[in-house]
């Protein structure tokens, strides 16, 4: 009897173990017991101006169930935050206003404090808990701004310069804002405190106006609106009734290298394959490589008329708007972005300005291509070319011979295609070809600008 007691206790002593293994075992490998502390998105340094909220983000494999936000002076705490999630989800936004309070009269810097908890049942069932501290700056004044000097004029399809000057303690950002959306980067400019920015007007945009912006990293914003005086451009528009033997030729050898199932394409599909669907690609391309700007300090911006091409005469104009039609019916459209220049068979291309080449290789319709990055935002393209002398990454100098024209990419006759572009943005030639034009809208600009800093 007495052993058959023992071994009863023994037994019940082993189901106990066994229960509470489970148990341990579940607490361990059950989600509802997941023990990682929520993640607090927000930078160990802020600057607030009081105006705008604050964005917290928090995430957390089980949901968040509790936030608590406050301030410290040194001294004293002030409560921001004290909130209970009746839906916890594994991701929350908290858009933090300050308090209409005198606490923040004192002093310019704070520490913030935020704990978040989750729904897990670790810990007791009282969850994962995650604490960070925030230096938070407070800022409230916006940065000081002025336009010294701009270009007269703006033209649709051109491209004008604007310099100015803008301060703040905490700046975060200078540029020029436009009507159509596009920011161009400022860079700095002669002396601390000064910017200059190239802009440009798109052909296929209306109507345009530009604002300058500086903003610190509190967000306070100032804002200068450039008084450029518009010139809307009228440019040419061309119908061009296609060919057999262009659809049959350029037309078939580009969609054969480029499209992925070129043998399900009929003749018009081919066509329009290439002049949309490759086009926007090459020219996204070109967008992408152009964009870029050396943020440098520059002092001036020694730019000369640019004449890539000796004793080459015109072929092709700047921002055609080209409709395609076959037997009477329109077809495909496009705009032809650049300037095409002719002379001999493999003429040599020459740099007319220092840059570096930041592009040299096939680039779909535009054949062989190369790309010089002169700075300030400017760039210089050459297309359909039968050769390059240069690579990527090559500094050129004035006068070097860079390659020579040919029939590459979407061409019929041996041609130079030229562009400039400013930011990613394709502008006319002919004004960057134009030594007065360059000396009114350019260099005079910066000029002018540098006298009025030295007589500060």
């Amino acid at each position: 009897m007495k052993k058959r007691g023992i071994s009863s206790l023994g037994a019940i002593f082993i189901l106990i173990l066994l229960v509470a293994a489970g148990g341990f075992g579940y607490a361990f490998m059950s989600s509802d017991f997941e023990r990682n502390a929520p993640m607090i998105g927000v930078q160990d340094k802020v600057y607030w101006n009081l105006r705008s909220p604050m964005n917290i983000k928090f995430k957390d494999d089980r949901g968040i169930k509790f936030v608590r936000i406050s301030m410290n002076d040194g001294k004293n705490d002030l409560n921001i935050l004290n909130q209970v999630i009746e839906k916890p989800s594994p991701e929350l936004d908290i858009n933090l206003t300050f308090p209409k309070t005198g606490f923040f009269t004192a002093k310019d810097t704070y520490e913030m404090n935020i704990e978040a908890v989750d729904t897990s049942k670790w810990n007791f069932f009282s969850g994962n808990k995650a604490t960070k501290k925030v230096q938070v700056v407070l800022d409230t004044t916006k940065p000081d701004l002025y336009i010294l000097s701009q270009s007269y004029s703006i033209s649709k399809g051109g491209s004008a310069t604007v310099v100015f000057r803008a301060t703040d303690n905490q700046l975060k950002e200078v540029y020029v804002q436009t009507s159509y959306g596009k920011k161009f980067k400022a860079v700095p400019f002669y002396k601390d405190g000064f910017y200059a920015a190239l802009v440009a007007w798109p052909v296929q945009v209306d109507n345009f106006s530009a604002d300058v912006i500086a903003r610190d990293f509190a967000g306070n914003e100032s804002k200068a609106h450039v008084r450029y005086f518009y010139e809307n451009v009228k440019y040419r528009t061309s119908t061009i009734a296609l060919k057999d033997r262009f659809l049959d030729g350029k037309i078939v050898d580009l969609s054969d290298q480029y499209a992925k199932d070129p043998g399900s394409l009929s003749r018009l599909d081919r066509m329009k394959f290439v002049n949309e669907t490759l086009r926007d690609a090459n020219d996204q391309k070109i967008a992408e490589v152009t964009a870029a700007v050396d943020e440098n300090l520059i002092n001036s911006f020694d730019i000369t008329s640019f004449y890539p091409l000796r004793n080459g005469k015109k072929v092709a104009d700047f921002a055609d708007h080209r409709y395609y039609t076959y037997n009477n019916a329109n077809v495909s459209e496009s705009w032809h972005m650049g300037l095409d220049l002719a002379s001999v068979a493999a003429a040599p291309i020459i740099a007319s300005n220092a840059g570096k080449v930041v592009f040299a290789s096939e680039n779909g319709i535009y054949g062989l291509n190369i790309i010089i990055d002169h700075g300030f935002g400017l760039y210089s393209l050459y297309g359909h070319c039968s050769s390059a002398k240069v690579k990527e990454g090559d500094s050129v100098a004035v006068g070097e011979q860079i390659g020579t024209t040919g029939t590459s990419g979407l061409a019929l006759g041996d041609h130079l295609h030229f562009g400039i572009l400013i930011q990613g943005e394709e502008v006319r030639p002919q004004q960057w070809m134009d030594k007065k034009w360059i000396k009114d809208n350019v260099t005079s600009v910066l000029d002018a600008a540098k006298k009025m800093i030295d007589n500060k």
